[in-house]
């Protein structure tokens, strides 16, 4: 009745031979669907712009100035490293250079696999952090990106580490491209290169390392490694030297102790920026060279998704001194810190705009000043008026998302802009342009009207920027091309593949983790999440969805399987495997061990298939028990488990 032919290839992990028939390209979503530290504009060359993602790979900013071509998805699971960008360096000199510094964790040796990995025998449907045993690398580019050269570096990088939206940590001196500084983590300090990035030396001049560590208790060494050196400046108003630029800021992430430190002699020697603020940890800046200042945004821990208190110090080169320039508004709040930073390069001097970082209600802030950062106006304002003293929004802002109309769910409502504003950045050479990031990516190219009538268009600036975790992905042979089960925002069901969806799924589970259609009823399509009673169905190919009236109160995550027919569903968790016949309540079904794999046959209603600890199970009476039936060879465990879905019943791989 059924064939348990084992394919090798899939099983064991051989790369199947695919070119010869397809074209692979990203399924267009519109918009990012994950966070994204900052985005680098390229200081020589107008509408030259790089962005990274923690966990997503670097990106490009394509000529039309509104979408983004990925750089590294050539990077498999064997550099799944290269997927965590640190910080990324374009040169001011030559543009064809970029540099770009990856790796995903600075704590543990545990082999990375992949970043995330479906926990596939004890813990269905869990997430597993993989924490990456490599040193950093950094990628080399003279084409803008086309092509790199790997060079290994002397430490670990943390690309998904807390902190990773400061910096840019990554730099190269305007004044002698072939000289690059890296602020490293861990203790490990600032590091520069002489030779375009080829080689490395340890600034031993600089002593100061960043001891800060967002949580000293933590175990694991994610929340306890020190965050290191922050971000490096070059002082483009300073002398030019034979070695380069002679004055360099650099931020390292220290608490009550000196944070910023200057030199004056291209790096020879370093001391203490006087004058400064001690209390927080350093988290951003940007130089204003009309106003011969540098701006600095500071938080009380590492962000991006922590921290409720901060300062904005505008520290004025030329005298010394330092103003306490935090907005007005946050200093009366007091509940946040500060993240973004970015000044008018191409407009009035003394053009500033910042954003709050971890301010969740009633919305992220963004601030604009005009004047040096004397006095600041709202990209809203929030009040509480009587009667009844509820909260009342008004917005200087609309929205345009026709480019990734899913998005509507998370541009109404009083959370809109985001609370983890990390980068912020107005393009050097269009005043009306800027660009804010977080878990998504906004901007505008009618910025000056806030200086005039103060209402700006906020546009979806990520189409591109494909960066979801994808959990689960089917094609049924009828209907959409393609329903998919994504992390953090639930997934799309796509009848075009180069078309943004109108909708997410709905009712929204936020991670939708798996889904199936029935193999004789393709329009018959189920998810799950990773919530109790998180279970929906649908009967028009994904396209609307019911929850499921019977839904366990005790069950999530895992997988789920419709029957051909879908008759019955099977949903398998870390608590134990289930059976629900015609729409009914769940049992245990019997003979299968918890958190095996499962897979309906396509074409036969009554059959089921499992799999656990080497071992093949069988249902045919429409999941409600299972035999066990063979060995997978000399495997012991499964990776996956597919059937046919061409009208043959009976063989699965």
């Amino acid at each position: 009745m059924y064939s348990a032919t084992l394919i090798s290839t899939l099983l064991l992990g051989t790369a199947l031979d695919v070119t010869a028939k397809y074209t692979w390209k990203n399924v267009h979503t519109g918009a990012s669907g994950g966070f994204i530290p900052n985005v680098i504009f390229n200081q020589k060359q107008k509408g030259l712009a790089f962005l990274r993602t923690d966990v997503g790979g670097a990106y490009k900013l394509n000529t039309d100035g509104l979408t983004w071509s990925p750089l590294l998805d050539f990077a498999d699971n064997s550099r799944a490293n290269y997927w965590g960008v640190e910080s990324i360096a374009t040169d001011p000199v030559n543009t064809q250079n970029l540099y770009i510094e990856v790796g995903l964790y600075t704590n543990s040796s545990v082999l990375l696999t992949m970043y995330f990995q479906r926990v596939v025998d004890n813990n269905i449907g869990a997430w597993c952090a993989r924490w990456d045993p490599n040193n950093g690398t950094l990628l080399i580019s003279n084409n803008q990106g086309s092509t790199f050269k790997a060079v290994p570096l002397p430490f670990k990088v943390g690309g998904n580490m807390p902190g990773r939206g400061i910096g840019e940590r990554l730099v190269i001196d305007p004044n002698n491209n072939k000289v690059l500084y890296l602020g490293a983590r861990s203790g490990h300090g600032l590091y520069k290169s002489i030779d375009s990035g080829n080689t490395w030396n340890k600034v031993q001049s600089l002593n100061a390392t960043g001891t800060f560590v967002p949580d000293p208790t933590d175990t694991s060494g994610y929340y306890s490694d020190p965050l290191g050196v922050g971000w490096i400046i070059f002082d483009t108003t300073s002398p030019k030297i034979a070695a380069g630029t002679s004055r360099i800021f650099v931020g390292v992430e220290a608490e009550n102790s000196p944070s910023i430190w200057v030199s004056n002699d291209a790096g020879v020697t370093w001391a203490p920026v006087p004058g400064q603020n001690t209390t927080y940890i350093t988290h951003k800046a940007a130089l204003s060279p009309a106003e011969h200042s540098l701006y600095v945004t500071y938080v009380n821990t590492a962000g991006p998704f922590d921290g409720s208190l901060g300062w904005i110090g505008k520290y004025n080169i030329t005298s010394g001194t330092w103003t306490n320039v935090t907005p007005a508004q946050a200093i009366s709040d007091n509940y946040y810190g500060f993240g973004g930073i970015s000044v008018d390069l191409s407009g009035n001097p003394g053009t500033v705009m910042a954003a709050s970082l971890n301010e969740y209600y009633p919305d992220g802030q963004i601030w604009r000043s005009i004047d040096g950062g004397a006095t600041w106006s709202v990209l809203y304002s929030a009040s509480y008026p009587p009667p009844n003293y509820t909260l009342d929004i008004t917005r200087y802002y609309s929205w345009d998302i026709s480019s990734a109309p899913w998005l509507r769910s998370y541009v109404t409502g009083s959370g809109q802009i985001g609370y983890g504003m990390e980068g912020l950045n107005i393009d050097p050479f269009d005043s009306n342009h800027f660009l804010f990031s977080g878990l998504t990516l906004y901007g505008s190219y009618d910025l000056l009207k806030w200086d005039s009538v103060h209402n700006i268009t906020l546009s979806n600036m990520a189409s591109g920027l494909e960066e979801t975790v994808a959990l689960g992905l089917i094609s049924p042979p009828t209907g959409a091309h393609l329903i998919s089960a994504v992390g953090d925002i639930g997934g799309w069901t796509h009848d075009n593949l180069d078309v943004a969806p109108t909708t997410l799924h709905v009712p929204i589970f936020g991670n939708v983790m798996d889904l199936d259609y029935a193999g004789l009823k393709p329009y018959m399509v189920i998810r799950i999440g990773n919530s109790v009673g998180q279970l929906a169905t649908s009967g028009d190919g994904g396209h609307t969805w019911t929850l499921y009236a019977n839904a366990p109160s005790s069950v999530s995550s895992g997988h789920i399987q419709y029957s051909a027919n879908a008759t019955s569903i099977l949903w398998s968790t870390d608590t134990g495997v289930y059976v629900a016949k015609n729409n009914g309540t769940f049992v245990a079904a019997t003979g299968i061990p918890t958190g095996s794999l499962i897979k309906a046959d396509k074409t036969n209603d009554a059959y089921f298939y499992g799999t656990s600890g080497g071992w093949i199970y069988v249902s045919s009476d429409g999941g409600t028990s299972f035999t066990k039936t063979a060995l997978l060879g000399s495997a012991t465990s499964a990776n996956g488990i597919a059937v046919n879905t061409l009208g043959t019943a009976g063989e699965f791989w």
